[in-house]
């Protein structure tokens, strides 16, 4: 409605507002880093009674927080790609769900690479059963369909397995998400 959220809110010196969301309360969401750290949390934990509000997400040195993604079921997989090409995918619901936190490792970014800026998690999807995502790079595309986006697939925190030589830079990604049946209770 235009109204500034400094009239709400009075924010710590320096302190940025990075996303603005709203879903229902009992909505999990997944909250992660480009640390490559993540959990799972309903969105009652990010209300905060204190115009001061709350620490949620404890981010890693020169960190930054994610785009928050709502979660709407535990089977569907969880695909991070780094900044320098590596590719990893999981069950999402291999993630915990906490209340607040730094949150479990998604993928593993060394430690030297992150704190130098070299390497960070660039993006994160969360896949339906049968999706089809496409990478591109400059003027180039590559489309990983749902079987061959398994040799992606592996524990969580784990290293990620390369991507092909002259892929590894993504601008951008495109997500080709079946559409999922729908239940009599109106859930998808």
């Amino acid at each position: 409605q235009g109204e500034p959220l400094t009239g709400k809110l009075t924010p710590p010196p320096g302190a940025v507002v990075e996303q603005v969301l709203m879903e229902a309360d009992e909505q999990k969401l997944l909250m992660a880093s480009d640390g490559g750290y993540g959990f799972i949390c309903t969105f009652a934990d990010l209300v905060s009674r204190n115009r001061a509000g709350k620490a949620l997400l404890t981010l890693p040195e020169n960190a930054r927080v994610m785009t928050p993604m709502a979660v709407h079921h535990e089977d569907d997989m969880l695909l991070a790609i780094t900044q320098a090409g590596r590719m990893l995918m999981f069950p999402v619901g291999e993630l915990p769900q906490m209340s607040k936190g730094k949150g479990n490792k998604i993928i593993s970014i060394p430690a030297a690479d992150a704190a130098a800026g070299n390497d960070k998690l660039a993006w994160l999807l969360i896949l339906p059963p049968g999706s089809a995502v496409t990478l591109y790079v400059g003027k180039r595309k590559l489309v990983l369909r749902s079987e061959e986006l398994q040799k992606f697939r592996a524990d969580r925190g784990r290293r990620g397995t390369l991507l092909p030589r002259g892929l590894q830079r993504i601008d951008k990604v495109e997500l080709d998400a079946p559409a999922r049946a729908v239940s009599e209770d109106g859930e998808a």
